[in-house]
This record gives structure tokens, sequence and C-alpha cells, in this order.
């Protein structure tokens, strides 16, 4: 029988993830890039350690310094709408002078990955906590969900970096034995890891544009003229029935910066804008079950397609499970 290496299995799963993301033509190619990359990459180890592959080895730390800038480049792209530029091909000069040190080995190549994997971990926790609770491409109805996951990147990232210093602690104390297998459980971990949060957060979006300029710090009566406009959007338009629907999707149309829109519900209503438009879905979910229809019917006509998030809204909302509410309030 067989035996394939545990790293290899894994190219396998994450390349098929890459493969089936490009054909479906997802909106953000960086995440499918994301899912290739690591599968190169589990490809690589496997090659290197189960296989003693010369050309793997010399590879291996190029290929691997690519992964925490690409999660960068992810995280801007799907995760802030943000246009990728020219400028981000600095992001190169990491696998660049890993190739170049490559060649000459020593402790400054050792040193150099795990400290990039913790510059970039840091950089994405730190633009997460700096950008508000909406992020501008996911689907409104979410939660926190896609800032959790974009997070466990920054995390898994962060791990790497320790895994890392470990692998070089293990050999430094003479255990080089042991390196191929905590090489093998931590970078599957992270390999693993990031892509299956990557896909994660890939499937919470949707086709979305840029955001634009902040907005000024004082509250003004622009706000509630803003704000009756959205209102009469959601009513007329009934633009909560989107399941897709995005904060930037709703500033396009209100010809408003997302930014400049999420922070005048903020302090409008001191909530923000995923709850404003859950609103919205939980009235009607509401009518509909009072009319008799039943929860699911009520939670897929108002555009939430997950149970967990319309139980959890629609208890936040009216303090009751929906077959409770739908007991009391039923119309006869």
């Amino acid at each position: 029988m067989i035996a394939l290496p545990l790293p290899l299995v894994l190219s396998l799963i994450l390349g098929f993830l890459a493969l089936r993301m490009a054909l479906r033509g997802r909106p953000v190619p960086v995440i499918a890039g994301l899912l290739a990359l690591l599968a190169v990459q589990a490809l690589i180890n496997a090659l290197a350690l189960h296989y003693g592959h010369a050309g793997a080895r010399l590879a291996q730390p190029v290929t691997a310094m690519a992964i925490p800038a690409l999660a960068w480049l992810a995280w801007k792209a799907d995760g802030l709408a943000h246009p990728l530029a020219p400028r981000d091909v600095l992001h190169a000069a990491g696998p660049l002078a890993a190739l170049a040190l490559r060649w000459q080995g020593g402790l400054l190549l050792e040193l150099l990955v795990p400290l990039t994997y913790a510059a970039y971990a840091a950089a994405i926790a730190l633009a997460l906590h700096r950008t508000g609770p909406d992020l501008p491409r996911t689907r409104l109805g979410q939660g926190g969900h896609p800032r959790l996951l974009w997070g466990g990147i920054a995390l898994a990232l962060g791990l790497s970096s320790l895994s890392d210093f470990g692998i070089a602690a293990a050999m430094a104390a003479g255990h080089a034995a042991r390196v191929p297998l905590i090489v093998d459980i931590a970078t599957t971990a992270l390999l693993l890891g990031i892509g299956t949060l990557a896909l994660a957060a890939e499937r919470l979006t949707a086709p979305g544009d840029t955001r634009d300029s902040p907005v000024p710090p004082m509250a003004t009566e622009d706000d509630h003229a803003l704000m009756a406009r959205l209102h009469d959007l959601m009513e007329t338009r009934r633009l909560w029935r989107d399941p897709d629907l995005t904060l930037t999707q709703l500033a396009r149309r209100l010809q408003v910066p997302a930014k400049r829109l999420s922070t005048a519900v903020n302090r409008a209503t001191g909530d923000n804008i995923s709850r404003l438009v859950n609103g919205y879905r939980i009235r009607a979910a509401c009518a509909a079950l009072a009319k008799g229809a039943t929860a699911t019917e009520a939670m897929l006509d108002a555009g939430i397609l997950t149970k967990s998030n319309f139980n959890r809204e629609f208890r936040r909302i009216t303090g009751q499970t929906p077959t409770e509410w739908q007991s009391t309030h039923r119309q006869t």
C-alpha cells in the first residue's frame, strides 16, 4: 500500500481548493493565489523532508517567505477591498532576500523567516484593530466572524514564527533528528490553518469596491440626513433581502464613502451597519412568521442564509426565538 507523506496529502487538498475557487471565478483571485502557494509550499516540504530533493531544499525558505506577504495582500484585497497597487511589488523583497541568503546559508536566513512571519502577523493584527467593526466587502449580517477569521490568519502567522524559533532551538540543543517531525507538524498546521481561514474569510465576502476618505470627527446634521436617505433606500428598494449586501454597495447607492456611511450609522444609532441591516431583516421575518411562514422560509426571504445568524439576531432584537415569537404573534 502506498503511503503518502502528510505534507503531500495537504498539498493535494489545498491545490484542489485553489483550483475549484479559480474555476468558480470568485471575485478576489489573491485568495486563490494564496491557497495555490500553500499547496506548492506543502509539496516542497514533502520533497525536501521526505524525499531529500536538493532543489526543494533550496526553494523551501523562498516560497515560505512569500506566504506571509501574500496573506497580507489577500487581507488588503479581500478584507479591506483595497485594489492592489504597483508598490505592492515591494512585498517580493522577502522572497528575494531569502533566495540570496539561501546560497550562503547561516544564521541570518534562519532568523529572517520567523521575524518576517512575526512582522506580517503584527501588521495584519494592527490593521484589523484600526479598521472599524464593518469590513467593506463583508456580507452584512455575519457578525464578528470575518474579523475573527482574519485575526486567526494573523495568529497562525505568529505561531509559525514561534515554531520556527522552536525548530532552531531543537537544532541548537542537538536534537536535529527530531526536526523533520517538528517541521511536519508545524508546517502542516500552519498551511492547513491559513488555507481554511482564508477560504472561510473569502466566502463571507461579496464583490465590492474600495473605501474612501475618513469622515469628520464631529457629528453634524448631515448624519441624520444620510440616515434618512438610507432608511428611504432600504424601505423602497428592500436591499436587505440581498444576502450578499455589503457596506460598500450601500455606500455606492448613496454616493458616499463607505467609512462615511459606517460612521454616520454608528453616531446616529450607537450601533453598526450590520446590526442596522439585520434589524430590517428581522422585522421582515417577524411579518412573515405572523402570516404563517416557517422559520426557514422567513429567514431566507429576509436575506439571511444561516440559521445560527438568524437565531442570534432574532433573539437579540425580539428577546425570543423565532418559534417562541410566532406562537404568540401568529395571525389567525
